[in-house]
Order: structure tokens, then sequence, then C-alpha cells
């Protein structure tokens, strides 16, 4: 897979000028900070239980979404003359009949659940199990030929269990004399191949019976926290095949516990962490046997994506769309931490849901009013997969052809205005020129993600767009904020990822204020506003990794 490539100015040029001839911007200042907070004090109230799929906290937040869409007056998004696109999901609870084990001869390594470790099946079956599988390590798990690169050499990996790291492979020092070419994979930012979900696919498509990641919080992005969420039911579409095509089992497990398996295979971690940074690794049999049984409860459930559209102006033109996404789930009420046990979501993504109902409030009173139709998806299931998206990616209620672009909100700024606004998988289209131009009118600057190495563009629901071809917008808050000193956006947002992500403290906080918030959603209304009036719609960047499937999409005109 290619990488996402920066584009230069002059590359932009042309796109800035075809692009930001569109009719006015909406009036300034069309976002309500009051109504914004008002709609995230009900969302990550404790009365909504977390809104977590299947719950009667998606119950009350499909309810009060569908409510709000029709008092801001926007029609059935649905062609079926609902607001709704249900979603079949299978929720899929595993807990260890047996618990992950290593044995080599008579030595033992056996790891606690949850602590040590965390595995599940998605297979759709009372239960799964290895016994005694060979486990192989992999080093990064990656083929990519376009890279030259290839972790697996062609081994046999049908029913082993492989033992990899999280991430792409890292760029060494160039002084180091093992350095890779810096131009390999993103460099610093992550590709798809560093994404977990990457490697569990490769892990599958090899016939592996195990995929067992290495968590590091660097690479990884976040704390072995928010692995051990997915201890409670986790989610997944219904499938023809029952999800057994993958990996019997899947997991993670901590990075103390993968070296004392190093150890006890009679391997030196750092070194072979080493070697798997270089073209030239080959996998290491541990002569190590791998055993596990998971038991699973099952249940099958229709979510719901809540749909609401505002038809285009241009008669020409109204039968194209620009899809907002922003998604509603959380992770309801699960393991208690500091005492409490309501995972409330208010950042993750209340914030982004409330932005999306007064960005929806705000374009309804936009002179002149979009030539293109406007589509307000709140999807389901973000935070099991990004699924309420994939499936619509894939059972689209409108063609993909016809959706010029995609403007996702997945966490507003609550901290305060910024000076910037940074640009997740920045070159990656287009809409970069977009989003220049809206930002330049706020008075602020573009940049690209500070980040990239935690794969953001891989993580929220634009990608399933992406992946179908649509060009897609992923904009995060700025970190150069006003009338705070340099530094400071970093370290809040350093402190959100390692104290309220995923867990039950992401609550509304008492220094929240609006300023930031309101900021960033007129700049997300402006760019869906300029696209939807412009002559010509964006496009991928050329050599981007979506760019051929969204040409035979136009072809096809599917």
């Amino acid at each position: 897979m290619k990488k996402i490539q920066t584009l230069t100015l002059l590359a932009l040029l042309p796109a800035v000028l075809a692009l930001a001839q569109a009719r006015p911007a909406p009036k300034p200042a069309a976002i309500d900070g009051k109504a914004l907070m008002d709609h995230i004090e009900v969302l990550a109230s404790d009365a909504f239980e977390g809104r977590a799929p299947g719950t009667a906290g998606e119950e009350k937040t499909v309810a009060y979404l569908i409510e709000q869409v029709k008092k801001i007056g926007l029609q059935p998004g649905n062609p079926d003359g609902t607001y709704v696109q249900k979603v079949p999901l299978v929720g899929i609870t595993g807990v260890p009949a047996s618990p992950l084990t290593f044995a080599k001869g008579e030595k033992k390594l056996e790891l606690a659940w949850r602590d040590d470790a965390v595995v599940w099946t998605k297979h759709v079956a009372d239960s799964a199990r290895i016994d005694d599988s060979e486990v192989v390590f992999v080093g990064y798990g990656v083929e990519a030929p376009e890279f030259r690169w290839d972790d697996y050499k062609g081994v046999d990996t049908k029913g082993k269990t492989l033992l990899m790291l999280v991430n792409d492979p890292p760029v060494p020092d160039p002084k180091d004399p093992r350095a890779l070419d810096p131009k390999l994979f993103g460099g610093k930012a992550m590709t798809y191949y560093g994404r977990w979900t990457y490697k569990y696919e490769e892990g599958a498509r090899r016939g592996a019976a195990a995929v067992i990641l290495i968590h590091e919080t660097g690479p990884a992005g976040y704390p072995f926290s928010v692995v051990q969420g997915k201890t409670a039911e986790q989610f997944d579409l219904v499938t023809p095949d029952k999800n057994m095509g993958r990996a019997d089992l899947e997991g993670w497990v901590t990075l103390d516990k993968a070296k004392a398996l190093f150890v006890l295979a009679g391997q030196d971690f750092d070194a072979l962490k080493r070697k798997a940074a270089t073209r030239d690794f080959h996998p290491v049999s541990f002569g190590v046997g791998a055993s596990m049984k998971i038991e699973n409860k099952l249940r099958t459930i229709d979510s719901k994506n809540v749909v609401a559209k505002l038809p285009g102006s241009d008669p020409a033109l109204r039968d194209e769309y620009v899809a907002y996404t922003a998604h509603w789930d959380h992770f309801g009420v699960g393991e208690p931490v500091k005492g409490d046990a309501i995972y409330n979501g208010a950042l993750d993504n209340a914030s982004g849901t409330a932005g999306l109902l007064e960005v929806a409030r705000a374009f309804m009173q936009a002179k002149p009013a979009p030539r293109r139709s406007i589509l307000f998806l709140f999807v389901s299931a973000e935070e099991q997969g990004l699924l309420g998206s994939q499936y619509y990616s894939v059972t689209p209620l409108y063609p993909l052809a016809k959706t010029v672009a995609n403007v996702n909100m997945d966490v507003i700024n609550m901290y305060g205005s910024t000076k910037d606004v940074e640009i997740v998988g920045w070159g990656a289209s287009d809409l970069d020129a977009v989003a220049r131009e809206v930002a330049a009118a706020q008075g602020r600057v573009i940049k690209p993600e500070t980040e990239p190495e935690k794969g953001g563009y891989y993580r929220s629901d634009h990608f399933n767009f992406a992946k179908q071809g649509v060009p897609a917008l992923n904009a995060g808050a700025g970190v150069d904020y006003e009338g705070r000193p340099q530094g400071w956006g970093q370290q809040k947002r350093d402190e959100y990822t390692e104290k309220y992500y995923h867990s039950p403290q992401d609550d509304i906080k008492s220094d929240w204020i609006t300023s930031g918030a309101v900021q960033d959603c007129e700049f997300y209304l402006g760019v869906g506003y300029r696209v939807a009036n412009a002559d010509k719609y964006p496009e991928w960047a050329p050599g981007n990794e979506f760019r051929s499937t969204r040409e035979k999409m136009l072809q096809g005109k599917r």
C-alpha cells in the first residue's frame, strides 16, 4: 500500500482555485456554543449509560438525535422515509476457559487474563482454542511489495501463533549503519501496515491460528488500559461466514510478558526488535507452544446509524452529496476505574456528535443554501472497529460515486481558541486546499498532524469512505492555543491520552470552554459548504493509495 503523499503548495494551487470558486460562505458565528455544550451534557450524562450499541443507552441516544434533527428541520436521510439505517451486529463476550500459556519442555509461562494478556475470538461460535500452537516471531508482520519489504519470507504460518510488533518498522537514526530509506512506509507517519487491524488481517490470510501483538505505549499510541477495554463485549458486522476466515484467536500481551516469553524461548527481545527493523529479517520459530481456550456468549442486534438530509438547492447538483460523519457511541458500562463504571465518552465522541448537530443547524440557516445535498451521518459502533461507517460504506443509502466528499468530526476542542488546525493525513486529497482557505478566513493556519506515527487517518470513520474511494477529511484540534505558552496544547493532548482516553474519566471537565469548539465547528461547516457549492469537487492526490479506487468507481458510476 502506497503512503499518502505530501503535496507541495504548487501542486495544491489548481485545486485551491477551482474549489475556492464557490458561492459565499455562511455567515460567521453561526455555531451556538451554549447549544453545543447543552448537547454534550445530555449525551455524556450518566442517564445515557455510556452510549454502547445494543443497550438502553443506544435507544436513548438514537431517540435524542432523531428528536434534534427533526427540530432542526432536516429531512429523513433514509430513502425509506426514516431517520435510521439498521446496522446488523453480532455481540461477542469472550471469557477464558483456560489461560494463555506458553510452554517449552517442562517450562511454562502462564499469562493472567486482562493484566498480562487480552485475547478474544471474532468467530461467531461458542468457543475457539489453540493447542500447543507453534509460536513464530514475525517482526512487524508486514508484507509490502512496493517497499520491497517482507517479514514472512515464504515461511509456512498455517496453524501457528504469530507474535509481532505494533506499528510500522521504524526509521532508525541516519547515522546507524542499519538505517533504512527514510521514504520507507510513511517515514514518521504510520501507514495502514502499522495498524493492528492490518496485522490481524494479514495473519488470517496466511492461515495463522492466532495473532498476538506486543503492546508498547509509544508505538501503539495509547496505554495498555485501553486494550483492557476489549475484555468487555465486542461487536462485529454480521457476515455470511460467521468470521470463520479470521484467526482463531487475536489479542495483545504486555511488553513485560512478551520479554518473558522471549527469555523462555532463549531469545533476546532487543536484538530481535533491532533485526526486525531491517529488510533481511527472517521469522524466528521460538520452539514454544501456545495454548488457550475462549468461550463466547453471543447475541445479534440491529444497531442504528442516524441519517438526516438537507436537499441541495441546485436541481443539477442535488443528487450529489457531501457526507458528514460523527460517531455517537462509546463503551457503555464496563470495568470500574477509580470507582466509576460508566464510560461517558464526553470528548470521544459526545463532543463531535454535538458539534455535528450544530453544524447541521447552521447549514439550515446558511445563505445561500448549499447547491449539493448534505448528508448528516451519526454512526454507530466506531469504538468497535468503525463498524457503523463500514456498513454504510458497503451498503450506502446514496451512491458513493455521487458522494463527492466526507467530512468527519471525531473529538472537538474544548480548551479554547487556537491559531492552527491540524489535518490528519495531510496531502491525501485537495480537500486540504479547501481546509487551508477556510482556516485562513478564520485567521488560522493549517498544519500536518503532530503525531502521524499514531496512524490517525486509519482510526476513525472517514477511513471507510476513503477505502471506498470517497475523498475524506479528518481534522484535529490545533495545539497552538491563544494566550497559552508554547507546548501547552500538546501537554493537554498527552494528558487526555494518558488519563482519560477510553476510560470512565472521559467526563465533562470544569475547565472546558466552547470558543475552540465553535472555531472547529465553523471550520467543518466552511469546508463542507465550499465543497457543496464548488463547480469542481475534490480529487485524491496523484499517487494516493485511494485514487485508483475512486477512478474505477466513477467509471462504473457505483
